[in-house]
C-alpha cells in the first residue's frame, strides 16, 4: 500500500482490530495516534513507525524484540504496552491511550520552575526509569515529549527501547543519530553506547530545563549543540535564575557531567539524592555544604603520561610535602604546565611535578641587565596605569556600579509588590494586566526590569498583574442546539467539539444536543479544551403490553413503571367481573413515556333494588317496575290488585331482567 501521509490511516482498521482516529502527536520516528481497539472496545494509542528506518525484515525484528522487552514493564509510571505488530507497510506499537498533557507543554507554561516543582515532576520519572534500569531496559531518548501527565497529576514515561530499535535501522542505512539532541548523552553521541548513565544525563538536562527555561546547549544547528554535548559542561541553573540552592546546582552537575564514570550510576541512585536535596529543600535550608560536597562531581587527575590516575572534587587538592601543605589550583589534563627554555624561548619537556620552577630575583636581574632606564618610560608607564584604572573605574560605575539589583516582587500581591518597591526607593507601575496559568488573579507576574536586572536608584518598576487562568464556561443555552449551532458557539469561546455520543431524550428534540459528557455548566475550561457532547435520538420508544382481563391495579400499576399515563374509565358489564379491565388503547405497538393508555374497567353487572308493588293496581305496578327499568310479565286479566310479586320487594337484580307479578 502507497501511504500519501498519516491522513490516510485516518479511518482505517489495522488487522481487522484497531480502528484509526485522529493524529494526537508526530515526532521524528513515528506518529502517534487515538484508536478504538473494536475486540476489547477501549481507547488505544497507536504509534505508526514513518517508512524509510531500514531494511524492512531486519527493522521489524528489532522492533518486535524490544516492543516485547518494553511490555515487561509493569509499573504505573510506565506508559503499558498492549500489542505490536504489522499491517502491510504499516509497523505499529499499541499502547495505554493517557489522556492530559506532556512534560512540554507544563513546561512551556510553567518554566522557569521553583525548585520544589521541578524535583517533584522528576521524581515521578526516575521512578518509572528505575524500575526500567532494574529490569535492564535502557530508555535512550528521555525527553519531555515522552513524559505524560495526566489531568490528575500523575507522570508516566512512554517509548522504551523505541530509541534503540530505531537506532539499530537507522545505523545499517547511514549512521543517523536518533534521539532528541538536546538530552543526548555524550557517549551517544561519540557512539560509545548507551547505558543507564546516559538515562540520568537526560533527566538532569530536562531538570536544567525546568529550573531555567532554556535547554543547557544551543546551537544554529543540532550537530553544533551534540557538539557542545561533548565539549562543554552544563552549566549550573543558579546562573540563569537566582536563589536556587548550590545543592540544586549540584544535583544537575552530577547528572550531567560529561564523563559518565562520574555520573550517578542509574535512575535509582539518582532518585535518592534527589530525595536528598528534597530534604534539604523543604527544611529551608539556604546551604547544604555537605550534600553539595557528596553531589558534586570530580575532576579526573592525571599523571605525567597523561593517564587518568583519581577523581577529586572540582576546585583544589591538597598535596602533602613533608609536614606541609601546599594547594594547587587542579588543570585539566588537555593543558599540561610546560617547562620554558629561556635562552631558546622555546618549550622542553613537560616538568614531571607538573609545577613551573619559581623564578628568584638574582635570576630576574640579570635578565634586566643591560637593558636602558628610563624615568619617562616608567612615567608614562605609569601614567597609562593610572588612565587605565580611572577608565576601569567609570566604565564599571557606568556599566555596573550606579544601579541597584531590581528586587523580587515576581509571586507577590499587587499591593505588597507596590508597598515593597516603594519602601526600597522605587516607584511601582502597572504595565498591564494578562491571563497566566502560573500566578493567581492580583499577583505580580512579571516586572520589567526583571528580578536581579540592573536599576537605577528611584528607577521605575513596571509590572504585569496576572488576571489568574484564562477560563471560560459552557454556553448556557447549549441543550437543544443543533449540531452546527454548539459547534459555532463552542468555537467563538476557543472550545472546540469532540466526540458524538448519541442517546434517547424525553424532552429533547432529535439531532439537538443534550448537552457535554463529564463537564457542568459551572465548570471552568481551558480554552481549546475539547467538548464530547451527548446529541438526542428524540424519546425513548416504549413497548405497549396489552393488560385487557387483568385486575386495574396491576394494570395501572405496570403502565405507570413503564412510564406511561393510565386513564381509567368504569362500566357497567355482565360478561366482565367487577375491577378487571374490559379493553385497552392502545394495546400493543410502541408508544413513548408520559403518552396516556385508556383502560375501561368492569363495574360488575348493575343491580338494581326492585320496588314493592304488592297491593298496587296492575297496570301502576307495571308502569313503576318498568321505570325502575326491569321487564314486567303480569298474569292475564283486568287491572286487578297485584298480590305477589318476584323476585320480592327489596333484592336486587340486574337491570333489564324481568318481574313476574299476579293476583294469586
Amino acid at each position: 500500500m502507497v501511504m500519501t501521509g498519516d491522513e490516510a490511516l485516518i479511518g482505517r482498521v489495522l488487522n481487522d482490530r484497531y480502528l484509526i482516529g485522529k493524529r494526537i502527536a508526530r515526532g521524528g520516528m513515528a506518529s502517534v495516534f487515538w484508536a478504538t481497539d473494536q475486540r476489547l472496545d477501549r481507547p488505544v494509542a497507536i504509534k505508526v513507525m514513518h517508512h524509510g528506518l531500514g531494511d524492512d525484515r531486519q527493522f521489524t525484528e528489532r522492533f518486535h524484540r524490544e516492543a516485547k522487552s518494553a511490555a515487561k514493564l509493569n509499573h504505573p509510571n510506565v506508559v503499558s504496552v498492549f500489542d505490536q505488530g504489522m499491517d502491510g507497510e504499516v509497523t505499529y506499537l499499541v499502547m495505554e491511550y493517557v489522556p492530559g498533557r506532556t512534560l512540554r507543554d507544563i513546561m512551556r507554561e510553567e518554566s522557569p520552575m521553583p525548585p520544589y516543582r521541578a524535583l517533584e515532576l522528576l521524581e515521578q520519572i526516575l521512578i518509572a526509569l528505575s524500575a526500567a534500569h532494574a529490569a535492564h531496559i535502557i530508555h535512550r531518548d528521555v525527553k519531555p515529549e515522552n513524559v505524560l501527565i495526566t489531568p490528575s497529576g500523575e507522570v508516566k514515561v512512554a517509548d522504551f527501547g523505541l530509541a534503540r530499535a530505531v537506532s539499530a535501522a537507522t545505523t545499517a542505512t547511514g549512521g543517523t543519530l536518533i534521539g532528541t539532541v538536546s538530552y543526548l548523552a555524550p557517549e551517544i553521541v561519540v557512539n560509545e553506547g548507551a547505558d543507564a548513565r546516559s538515562d540520568v544525563y537526560a533527566c538532569g538536562a530536562m531538570l536544567y530545563e525546568m529550573l531555567t527555561g532554556v535547554k543547557p546547549h544551543s546551537g544554529e544547528s543540532p550537530i553544533q549543540v551534540a557538539y557542545k554535548h561533548v565539549h562543554e559542561d552544563i552549566g549550573n541553573p543558579s546562573e540563569l535564575q537566582r536563589g536556587i540552592p548550590p545543592y540544586v546546582d549540584a544535583l544537575v552537575r552530577r547528572a550531567t557531567v560529561r564523563d559518565r564514570d562520574q555520573r550517578s550510576t542509574d535512575a535509582r541512585v539518582l532518585l535518592q539524592q534527589l530525595r536528598s536535596v528534597q530534604r534539604s529543600l523543604a527544611a529551608g535550608m539556604d546551604d547544604d555544604p555537605e550534600l553539595v560536597a557528596d553531589l558534586l562531581p570530580g575532576a579526573r587527575i592525571t599523571d605525567a603520561d597523561g593517564e587518568p590516575t583519581e577523581f577529586v572534587k572540582r576546585g583544589a587538592i591538597t598535596l602533602n610535602a613533608g609536614d606541609s601543605e601546599a594547594t594547587q589550583a587542579v588543570r585539566p589534563p588537555s593543558e599540561p604546565t610546560v617547562q620554558w627554555d629561556r635562552a631558546a624561548n622555546a618549550p622542553v619537556q613537560p616538568l614531571k611535578s607538573g609545577l613551573l620552577p619559581p623564578v628568584s630575583s638574582d635570576d630576574y636581574r640579570q635578565m634586566r641587565a643591560g637593558e636602558p632606564r628610563s624615568k619617562r618610560g616608567r612615567n608614562l608607564l605609569a601614567l597609562a596605569v593610572l588612565l587605565t584604572l580611572l577608565a576601569s573605574l567609570l566604565g564599571w560605575y557606568i556599566g555596573v556600579g550606579r544601579y541597584d539589583t531590581t528586587p523580587q516582587l515576581v509571586g507577590t500581591a499587587e499591593a505588597a509588590a507596590k508597598e515593597n518597591a516603594e519602601r526600597l526607593g522605587y516607584k511601582f507601575e502597572v504595565a498591564g494586566v494578562k491571563f497566566s496559568e502560573k500566578y493567581a488573579s492580583g499577583v505580580v507576574m512579571s516586572t520589567d526590569p526583571g528580578p536581579g536586572k540592573k536599576i537605577l536608584p528611584g528607577g521605575t518598576i513596571n509590572a504585569i498583574i496576572s488576571k489568574g487562568p484564562d477560563r471560560v464556561s459552557l454556553p448556557k443555552d447549549l441543550r437543544g442546539m443543533t449540531l452546527a449551532e454548539a459547534t459555532t458557539a463552542l468555537g467563538a469561546i476557543d472550545l472546540t467539539v469532540g466526540k458524538i455520543e448519541k442517546k434517547y431524550a424525553q424532552t429533547v428534540a432529535k439531532n439537538r444536543v443534550i448537552g457535554a459528557i463529564g463537564i457542568a455548566a459551572t465548570d471552568d475550561l481551558k480554552r481549546n479544551t475539547t467538548v464530547d457532547l451527548y446529541i438526542s435520538k428524540g424519546k425513548k420508544p416504549i413497548k405497549v403490553v396489552d393488560y385487557t382481563g387483568k385486575p386495574v391495579d396491576e394494570a395501572e400499576k405496570a403502565l405507570k413503571e413503564d412510564g406511561f399515563k393510565p386513564e381509567i374509565t368504569f362500566e357497567f358489564s355482565d360478561d366482565v367481573d367487577k375491577d378487571i379491565v374490559i379493553s385497552q388503547s392502545p394495546k400493543d405497538g410502541t408508544q413513548f413515556k408520559g403518552d396516556t393508555i385508556k383502560l375501561v374497567v368492569s363495574k360488575g353487572p348493575d343491580l338494581v333494588v326492585v320496588p314493592k308493588v304488592i297491593g298496587m293496581k296492575k297496570d301502576k305496578a307495571t308502569a313503576i317496575l318498568k321505570a325502575a327499568g326491569f321487564k314486567v310479565q303480569a298474569f292475564p286479566g283486568t287491572n286487578y290488585t297485584v298480590q305477589s310479586q318476584s323476585p320480592s320487594e327489596g333484592k336486587k337484580a340486574r337491570r333489564g331482567s324481568t318481574i313476574l307479578i299476579s293476583s294469586f
